[in-house]
């Protein structure tokens, strides 16, 4: 071993001068280019709307880019004081230093000091690799010396702080601060600065997260060195001594919002930027964290409540299957539910800006990553009523104009067989005359229908035009909602309600940065498809779903709150499309497999209680949120019956037919 150990300082020191001749006379192909210009993968950062983190995505290295002058002084004073006092001083090797180190060896009998500069450290992590060999060593003096020639000081420090592995897959200083202590680089400690600083010469040993005490005992180190330079105080150095800082075990990613980051990472393909894990990109989104967790929350609260309630159910049946049987019955049968193909999705927009505030996918982003609420597209079912009744509304009719809840059979051919439709209401009753109010309150069918034959199919396929929703059916099944949509699609058509009759384009990024320039920044998109008085009027009916009708289950107490439940045939989905004054919120459940739900799972018993679950919330959240609806100008309340109704200039209120109906018939 000593033997070897001369052997090199021998070596080192006969070839070191013909090693700088050879460098300043020969033309050596030494290529520092990607040190000189210099532009590593750097990790990108999603954030929501308060600033808060919610994901890092990376490809092969988590990395923060830091420039020199992000860098605490006191790091790097820390780290010249433990590394390499000269740095200032040499041109990249330090052979004095060398040959103290040697010294040290031979007396020691083993290898105790290193003499490595940190331009030397520098090019031992990006232009070499590790094995131990001189002719490696002496790549590592060349490259270092032409290092020094063509950047400075600074910028070599520059590239340390941020191409250095300090443990636990943080590449760079800046990385690192944000992941052991969760702070920015300028909020950092002296303590926590020479815990960073001491990581790169043993990054496993030293990690704070594996050897808290032996990280502590180099940070120690680090700052005795600094003390004993004088580049610290005793009051500095006592106080830093004396600290144990808290020591964060993060995951890499951070992820907290698993089915944000993959929305985004879809928004970037289809925006055509490639380098998301590699780009550095800030992005910002219009997610709200805490809306976020409380989404996901309430929508596997009513997740698990449906399944407790689905096996009671069963329950039930089995022991009125066992009576049956015992009386002889053998119709009497037990619905078939997989339930383990139930989930569901849940996605809440601000109605003014359409901004996203949270965004869920399923019940269980473990075990089923697909995102529903942007890609599932399902029948919308009763929840697509409102866009009839509002065209009706703006044609001039009101919530007192009376409907015909009557059934009907309906002929037509298909593919030269000629079939009959018999549609009917949920509770199969008819009600002969219902008001338009009552008929969207209660979600009547066959009322739904007959208005649909009223206004007449073709013109309100023309009207419907304004909400530009594709692909509606041209058929008297509209009055349905057969159509497919997913549940982002129908929060951006709910907007024409929530906003005041303005549809608004959903955002879920708000802007996008790189290298400190701002290269992408949300454009608000709207367009009117009502007057405000007429979408108030449907707002009051639907908050009457609310308060009395097939929502009561999403009522919650202190705010106003409007919406409509949908429940598909056979009980395949179950919606509820809400809002109250500022922020809206769509809810589905059902079957990934296409199959019913059990027969009592409709949109307000299973979808409900997760809108009310998640307003609540909001309010503890956020409890000065606006909770009334703003009535517009131009509406005009009569008292029908006890009841209040609401009018306009376009839905005229009825009049009293005094000399002909004696008894005062409210007329239409």
């Amino acid at each position: 071993m000593i033997k070897k150990i001369f052997l090199t300082v021998i070596i080192l020191g006969f070839i070191s001068p013909f090693i700088l001749v050879g460098y300043y006379y020969f033309d050596y192909d030494y290529d520092i280019s990607s040190l000189v210009d210099y532009k590593p993968e750097l990790t990108s950062r999603i954030y929501d709307k308060n600033g808060e983190k919610i994901a890092n995505i990376f490809d092969k290295k988590d990395r923060y880019y830091a420039s020199f002058d992000e860098i605490p002084p006191k790091a790097v004073e820390a780290l010249i004081a433990i590394e390499d006092t000269t740095f200032f001083e040499h041109s990249g090797v330090n052979f004095g230093a060398i040959f103290r180190a040697a010294i040290k060896d031979i007396k020691a009998r083993k290898m105790v000091e290193g003499a490595s500069t940190i331009t030397q450290q520098l090019v031992k992590n990006k232009l070499l690799t590790r094995e131990k060999k001189i002719s490696r060593k002496i790549k590592e003096f060349i490259y270092s010396y032409k290092i020094e020639h063509a950047l400075t000081k600074e910028q070599i420090l520059e590239r340390y702080f941020n191409e250095i592995y300090y443990g636990h897959g943080y590449y760079g200083i800046k990385t690192a601060a944000d992941g052991y202590f969760h702070k920015k680089l300028a909020d950092l400690t002296l303590k926590e600065i020479a815990i960073l600083v001491g990581l790169p010469k043993a990054p496993s040993t030293y990690a704070p997260t594996k050897n808290y005490e032996i990280s502590m005992g180099r940070a120690n180190r680090v700052i005795t060195r600094m003390h004993i330079l004088g580049w610290i105080d005793d009051a500095a150095f006592e106080k830093a001594l004396a600290e144990n800082p808290t020591v964060y075990d993060s995951t890499l990613t951070q992820n907290k919002a698993p089915f944000i980051v993959d929305a985004v990472a879809r928004r970037f393909r289809e925006m055509g930027i490639k380098d998301l894990k590699t780009g550095g990109y800030k992005i910002y989104t219009t997610i709200d964290l805490r809306l976020q967790k409380v989404a996901r929350d309430s929508l596997k609260k009513a997740y698990n409540l449906s399944l407790k309630r689905i096996k009671k159910y069963k329950e039930d049946d089995l022991k009125k299957l066992k009576i049956a049987e015992a009386n002889g019955n053998k119709d009497f049968a037990i619905q078939d539910v997989n339930v383990s193909q139930l989930n569901g999705a849940m996605v809440s927009l601000d109605s003014k800006s359409g901004d996203i505030l949270a965004l869920v996918g399923s019940v269980d982003y473990k075990k089923s990553s697909y995102n529903r609420a942007t890609q599932g597209r399902r029948q919308p079912g009763s929840a697509f009523k409102p866009f009839i009744y509002q065209v009706a509304i703006d044609l001039g009719y009101s919530g007192a104009t009376k409907l015909v809840d009557i059934a009907k059979t309906y002929e037509y051919e298909k593919n030269g067989e000629d079939m009959k439709w018999r549609p009917k209401n949920y509770e199969s009753d008819y009600k002969g005359l219902v008001t338009l109010r009552n008929a969207l309150i209660h979600s009547r069918n066959l009322a739904t229908i007959n208005l649909v034959n009223d206004i007449g199919l073709p013109q309100l396929l023309r009207e419907l035009k304004k909400f530009h929703i594709k692909n509606l059916p041209n058929d008297l099944s509209i009055a349905l909602g057969t159509m497919s949509l997913s549940p982002l699609e129908l929060a951006k058509y709910y907007t024409s309600f929530s906003n005041k009759g303005m549809q608004v384009v959903p955002h879920l990024i708000a802007s996008i940065e790189q290298n400190g320039q701002n290269i992408y920044e949300k454009q608000d998109e709207e367009f009117r498809t009502s007057v405000p008085t007429q979408a108030y009027i449907m707002t009051t009916i639907l908050e009457d779903v609310v308060k009395r009708g097939t929502g009561r289950r999403a009522n919650v107490r202190g705010i106003e709150l409007a919406g409509k439940t949908g429940t598909t045939n056979k009980n395949m989905d179950a919606w509820f499309a809400g809002y109250s004054p500022t922020i809206e919120t769509v809810v589905w459940f059902g079957n990934d497999d296409n199959t019913p739900m059990y027969h009592r799972e409709t949109g307000g018993r299973v979808s409900g209680p997760a809108f009310r679950n998640y307003y609540q919330n909001i309010l503890k959240l956020y409890p000065q949120i606006k909770r009334k609806f703003d009535e517009p100008d131009g509406i005009i309340e009569v008292d029908m019956n006890g009841k209040k109704e609401y009018f306009s200039d376009i839905s005229k209120p009825p009049r009293v037919q005094e000399e002909s109906d004696p008894e005062g018939e409210l007329l239409f």
